[in-house]
């Protein structure tokens, strides 16, 4: 039976400070499942990336992607909700369980209303989708199958996790692609700043499946090259575009009061954070990018000169590469600050790449150290200092976390430690 508002474990009216922290971090990636297994990945270089096992990928021109490995659904949910669930759901699911309990919090004790989920998408019913489309095309029935896979796709989202757990707080769902991701973390920390204590935010997607592999094709910036090892090179003078991959970080975010009074271990802050959109193309008016990152920056209350390190969206693609060079020099001078692309090891996790990053991120600032950028050999022309050939020591106090979406979106997250 769940707790009334005046029981429980909770944070003091008196105590909160409107700061949101970070006191839980569970993730899911190509290369690592568990945030300790994935931490160690990308430290030693490891890549999670290869062909396509979902499904039959011979008929598609680009037939690889980070796959996550070791996944057995049935040892975390019960035979009742496997049937009624795909892939993407049950990561969602199980690795919200795992950050509650990474942060040391049993939803279930806390009053109503003090937990609220926020998380993003952008690949959300697709394989679940495709299921029922397979099933309704005999039946004359796809118009009802399609919007049965979108009325999945926010469930999922934000009312699977609520209903596992038990939440009344504030919701909701954000789509803007790789930029998703951080605008829901965005998102849950005004939630935190408005009172409520805690919030479970982040992403977890996937979309490697037949319908959902011919939309990443239909964008036109998938790698054909058949080497894993050289199908992702962001800022490589051969790069021809990414590798997706499935999976992401889903954090607990909680006010800082609330974390102090009972004791939580903190990871970090999220200090700051903002979006932008591109302007129309032919305009002549630049990208947007810089101004999420300048936003972003003043939004924390720091300097460039404060930043230690940038984990960059890393498109791979010739021209969005130099936009997000351009941008960075622009910002923090030539070869001024390392930067980063882990992704490389996993590809590009769409809504999911954001907070993965900003897990890396924080795991960076917790044994001051920079992972490497897999397999890449930096045009020396963009005038970045992009950490390759391993991981660098460093100790990191300040992180900046950039993502972009298909279409024109611009997000930036400023990730400190706590002071």
């Amino acid at each position: 039976m769940r707790t009334s508002v005046q029981e429980g474990p909770r944070a003091a009216t008196g105590t909160a400070t409107g700061t949101a922290v970070v006191t839980g971090i569970a993730v899911a990636a190509p290369n690592g499942l568990g945030t300790e297994e994935y931490w160690a990945a990308v430290c030693a270089g490891r890549s999670g990336l290869g062909r396509i096992t979902r499904f039959d990928a011979d008929q598609y021109p680009a037939r690889l992607a980070g796959e996550i490995k070791g996944f057995v659904p049935g040892e975390h949910l019960s035979s009742r909700m496997l049937p009624q669930t795909d892939h993407m759901t049950r990561l969602n699911l199980v690795v919200g369980d795992w950050a509650f309990a990474d942060a040391g919090v049993t939803p279930a004790d806390w009053p109503d209303f003090h937990i609220g989920i926020m998380t993003a998408s952008s690949a959300g019913g697709y394989e679940f989708g495709e299921r029922e489309l397979r099933n309704m095309w005999s039946k004359g029935g796809q118009y009802v199958s399609a919007y049965q896979s979108f009325a999945w796709f926010y469930a999922v989202n934000c009312g699977q996790l609520s209903i596992r757990n038990g939440t009344r707080g504030p919701g909701g769902v954000v789509v803007g692609d790789q930029a998703g991701g951080l605008d829901a973390l965005g998102q849950a920390r005004r939630q935190i700043r408005k009172g409520t204590p805690m919030m479970l935010s982040g992403a977890v997607d996937s979309s490697l499946c037949s319908w959902g592999w011919a939309a990443e094709l239909a964008s036109g910036r998938l790698s054909t090259v058949e080497d894993p090892e050289r199908a992702y090179l962001p800022f490589d003078a051969a790069a021809g575009g990414h590798v997706p991959g499935e999976g992401g970080a889903i954090l607990v975010l909680e006010d800082a009061g609330s974390a102090r009074e009972r004791g939580a271990r903190v990871y970090g802050e999220i200090a700051g954070y903002a979006s932008t959109f591109d302007p129309r193309p032919g305009s002549g008016r630049p990208p947007g990018l810089r101004r999420a990152m300048e936003a972003a920056l003043a939004d924390a209350g720091v300097s460039p000169a404060d930043v230690q390190v940038v984990f960059a969206d890393a498109a791979a693609l010739p021209g969005l590469d130099a936009v997000e060079a351009t941008a960075i020099r622009e910002v923090f001078g030539r070869d001024a600050v390392p930067v980063t692309a882990p992704k490389t090891m996993t590809g590009r996790l769409n809504a999911g790449a954001g907070p993965l990053d900003v897990a890396t991120a924080l795991l960076s600032i917790r044994d001051s150290l920079i992972p490497g950028t897999a397999g890449v050999t930096v045009n020396p022309g963009l005038g970045i200092d992009l950490v390759v050939g391993g991981s660098r020591a460093a100790e990191v106090t300040t992180a900046l976390v950039v993502a972009r979406g298909h279409g024109g979106f611009n997000s930036a997250v400023v990730v400190r430690a706590t002071r």
